[in-house]
């Protein structure tokens, strides 16, 4: 054991433990346990969208919990689908997919800088975001409108005016999710996803955004829990050595903090346990842990028992946990250095999203429009945020919800009879039932309009097509003005 921890005792040891978590509750107040451990330590929180009611609310959150420490105060705010500041009514941003498709750096960076002045005037000082996965399996079931696009290049120079962005705001970035999640067709909520790769490939394809990113400035990058065999082996990259310590600090040279995806998933907890999780992380080179929305006070304290218990018994050594304190320290000191420069002063997300909405065909006038709206379960990732069309964005409409795999194609039929006929999916390449659903509905109404929310990969011939590259509350408004409602 160091002299450094040595002198400070167990107490110290344990002090250097909570450092490095990143602890979650529940509620929209900070519960007492969390102001205690802040104060013993606990390096930061991560927010979900149940922890944020309005902007006033989670501002009060943040000063309440800065009164007892000088957290990392973190959430995952990446416009688009993914949004925690937005979660109960929608982004006012479009997402990764949509920026990509526009293929302005410019725009992405203001978007970026406007998302980290929403986020600074709050209180929260680094975001996880954004994504810089190179979205290259059409069928990835947990990044899909995530990634600005499936071309390595395009995902890296608007991964780098996100990171831009985001940091002349004072907020710091997080790009994510390293090695890249893009190659996968597994979501690493449930299990481990693999990413086929040779090195030679990732180097072409998954990490070129990484690296830009790292030159860029990015002062966090979070690791994945995917299995990529050429480097990780067995292991998810975010218990692996050769990811963090070999591949993306020695090679690629990157020495800002490493954050973990969520430990909570059941990725890492299948195999490992979460506490044995945090101590192969730790070793494997991560400097913060984000435990996720699951582990309870009773986790944390485990989990700090178990790093405390490694480095006692060699597992994990005492200069690996002093090295990500002090890279902590410095991403804290980064947060209080004073930012220059205007504050975007527009409304660039809606700006962003009518310049992503594409339309193939030509929207007809609308005559007493029926919207009919092919659900899709939400993804963990992305929670159960609202999308779509609103009365308030279809005013006109009648907006009508159906699963699937029961919908009553017949009655609603019946129901479009003599009216303009709006179909919405998200995503449908991934679900057969909803492009059943729709092929039956153009098949007895081909002048019906399809508007897909998701990636724009099924595209049913010769009707009238929009798409909008995200199913944020912008991609919808945008869509909503095209049609001509």
């Amino acid at each position: 054991m160091s002299e450094f921890i040595a002198d400070r005792g167990d107490q110290g040891l344990r002090r250097l433990a909570a450092g490095t978590l990143l602890a979650a509750f529940q509620g929209t107040e900070a519960p007492e346990w969390v102001l205690r451990e802040l104060e013993n330590g606990l390096g930061g929180v991560t927010l979900f969208g149940f922890n944020v009611a309005d902007a006033a609310q989670l501002s009060a959150l943040t000063s309440r919990l800065r009164e007892a420490a000088d957290p990392v105060i973190s959430l995952d705010e990446e416009g688009g689908d993914v949004t925690r500041l937005a979660y109960h009514v929608g982004s006012p941003y479009p997402g990764n997919a949509a920026l990509g498709a526009v293929d302005d750096a410019e725009l992405t960076r203001r978007v970026y800088r406007s998302i980290g002045d929403d986020l600074a005037r709050c209180g929260v000082n680094l975001d996880m975001a954004p994504s810089a996965d190179v979205n290259t399996a059409a069928d990835n079931p947990v990044i899909g409108t995530r990634s600005f696009g499936a071309e390595s290049a395009l995902v890296a120079r608007h991964t780098v005016a996100a990171v831009h962005g985001l940091q002349s705001a004072g907020v710091a970035a997080c790009v994510k999710h390293f090695p890249g999640h893009g190659a996968t067709r597994q979501d690493s909520h449930l299990e481990v996803p693999l990413v086929d790769a040779s090195v030679e490939l990732l180097r072409e394809r998954e990490l070129v955004p990484f690296r830009a990113a790292i030159e860029a400035g990015t002062k966090s990058i979070m690791t994945a829990h995917v299995r990529v065999p050429a480097v990780t082996g067995a292991l998810p990259a975010t218990l692996s050595p050769a990811a963090l310590t070999g591949l993306l600090r020695g090679e690629m040279g990157y020495e800002g903090v490493v954050i973990t995806d969520a430990l909570d998933m059941k990725a890492v907890t299948a195999a490992h346990g979460l506490a044995g999780g945090s101590v192969l992380s730790l070793a494997a080179g991560a400097d913060l842990l984000c435990l996720g929305p699951i582990p309870t006070e009773d986790d944390v304290r485990r989990i700090v028992d178990e790093i405390v218990a490694a480095v006692h018994d060699g597992r994990l050594p005492a200069a690996r946990l002093e090295a990500a304190a002090e890279r902590a320290a410095a991403l804290r000191a980064w947060f209080g250095t004073p930012r220059t420069g205007e504050a975007e002063r527009d409304v660039i997300g809606l700006t962003a999203a009518r310049r992503a909405v594409s339309l193939t065909g030509s929207a007809s006038p609308l005559v007493d429009p029926l919207v009919v709206e092919v659900d899709t379960p939400p993804t963990i990732a992305v929670g159960d945020v609202p999308w779509g069309f609103t009365p308030l964005l279809l005013p006109q409409a009648e907006v009508l919800r159906v699963k699937p795999e029961a919908a009553d194609v017949a009655d609603i039929l019946e129901r479009a009879s003599g009216r303009s006929l709006i179909v919405v999916v998200k995503d449908a390449h991934r679900y057969e039932a909803s492009q059943s659903v729709v092929s039956a509905l153009l098949a007895a109404r081909p002048d019906a309009t399809v508007v897909e929310m998701g990636l724009p990969i099924w595209r049913p011939e010769g009707v009238t097509y929009l798409a909008t590259y995200g199913a944020a509350r912008a991609n919808a408004q945008a869509a909503a003005e095209l049609l001509g409602v």
